[in-house]
């Protein structure tokens, strides 16, 4: 097994929990991700729906889930993917019922070839119909998940019904995490810091940017994650002013700083680091300068970041401490900023925090109020495009009931402990 599974206690009691939030007398449905094709018959692999992952545990394509809440207490029905001789050839066994069954918890298991032939048993007699549509998706994009086109589907065939977005109840129970998913987390940043730490010692004048990459990914692989979290960023130079940069395809020149943005994946729950090292293993004097403003925030801001808090005003108060530090810097006046406080922008173009889980950009509002168990990135930064410098540090904090815990107050962040590195 590529990464430690979790007891299938905490699927139960999620299942539960979303259950007892829905109506009488109404019926769920979610459904896996497909494998997001390429040309001809390749794909891209395959990455689980959190969601449904969140519900069962399980991590195989062409399924789905059935919560039926029809009568007290409530039903499940797991559909999965039967082995079938091709299969077996080319892909090797699927699931068999037994195994979804001890992975999930779900006693009653199906074959997924049957869900469309006995669906009305389930639909047809209950009043509203669940089906979750993640709330992000639509935004700047034409595509269509499994999920989306489920949804659609249905609505087609039981037009009678009322439809309900079961992200409402879920988004609310993913919010918080349990100390069970807590625990991979850190499996997920022990691997990032690993990497980074590879990566420190490689650096040197002269490699490309996705040399440093392949490093990563090295020790990622290595240490049982299957993927990067998210594209990652290695933005040498004026590469770290461009918030997304991810074509990794520049020299590292000398002089130069190199902005990292990257993290490992851990059975599904993912990590999301940011890091900025000098290419030849020491800062200037405005690289350090600039730097060590953005850690000042970082550490003042972290200090905020406490039950009864919002996103929404820890970036307020971060847009303040960063035009104090733009002023220090000489890159505007307290004059400039009464003006025209738009300034900030142009250095510190965006938010400061978001949500981690299952998903790097977890599910979450950022006026909600911090409650305990939630997990949050911390993530300030300066931008001098006009200086070819770009500087933002990030770690992912869990809110506790006390204050907060920093994930990764072991990984180099201070200039002297990250010029040591290096050496």
């Amino acid at each position: 097994m590529r990464y430690e599974k979790i007891t299938n206690s905490f699927y139960i009691e999620n299942r539960k929990s979303f259950a007892k939030k829905m109506l009488p007398n109404s019926v769920a449905i979610f459904s896996t991700n497909d494998p997001l094709p390429t040309n001809a018959d390749g794909t891209f692999g395959f990455i689980q729906n959190s969601t449904f992952f969140y519900l069962t545990g399980i991590d195989q394509e062409d399924g789905y889930l059935i919560i039926d809440k029809r009568k007290i207490p409530h039903q499940e029905i797991l559909f999965v993917r039967e082995t079938n001789e091709k299969i077996r050839v080319w892909e090797g066994e699927m699931l068999s019922k037994e195994q979804a069954r001890e992975i999930s918890g779900v006693e009653n298991v199906e074959w997924s070839a049957i869900f469309w032939k006995t669906i009305g048993n389930y639909l047809n007699s209950c009043l509203s119909i669940y089906t979750h549509i993640d709330l992000s998706q639509g935004k700047d994009t034409a595509f269509k998940s499994r999920e989306k086109y489920l949804t659609t589907l249905l609505k087609r065939k039981f037009q009678n019904k009322n439809f309900i977005n079961a992200s409402d109840i879920i988004d609310n129970l993913r919010i918080t995490k349990h100390s069970l998913e807590i625990i991979q987390i850190k499996k997920a940043v022990e691997i990032t810091k690993l990497g980074f730490e590879r990566a420190a010692k490689f650096m040197k004048a002269g490699i490309y940017e996705f040399e440093l990459e392949a490093e990563i990914s090295y020790e990622f692989y290595k240490r049982r994650s299957r993927n990067h979290a998210f594209q990652p960023i290695m933005a040498a130079g004026k590469n770290a002013c461009v918030l997304h940069y991810i074509s990794n395809n520049e020299v590292c020149k000398s002089g130069d700083t190199i902005l990292m943005d990257f993290g490992a994946e851990y059975g599904n729950y993912k990590a999301d680091m940011t890091r900025v090292l000098p290419v030849n293993g020491k800062f200037t004097e405005r690289q350090a300068e600039v730097y060590q403003s953005v850690l000042d925030v970082m550490h003042t801001i972290k200090k905020q970041m406490v039950v009864g808090n919002t996103i929404a005003d820890l970036k307020k108060e971060t847009q303040n401490l960063i035009g104090k530090e733009l002023i220090k810097l000489g890159l505007c006046s307290a004059f400039d900023l009464k003006n025209e406080p738009k300034t900030i922008l142009t250095y510190f173009p965006h938010g400061v925090s978001h949500h981690l889980g299952l998903d790097v950009h977890d599910v979450g509002d950022r006026k909600r109020p911090l409650e305990e168990g939630m997990l949050l990135t911390l993530e300030p930064g300066i931008y001098i495009e006009e200086e070819n410098l770009g500087i933002r540090l990030e770690n992912d904090i869990l809110i506790t009931k006390n204050g907060n815990e920093d994930l990764m107050k072991d990984i180099p962040l201070e200039i002297v402990e990250i010029e040591n590195l290096m050496k």
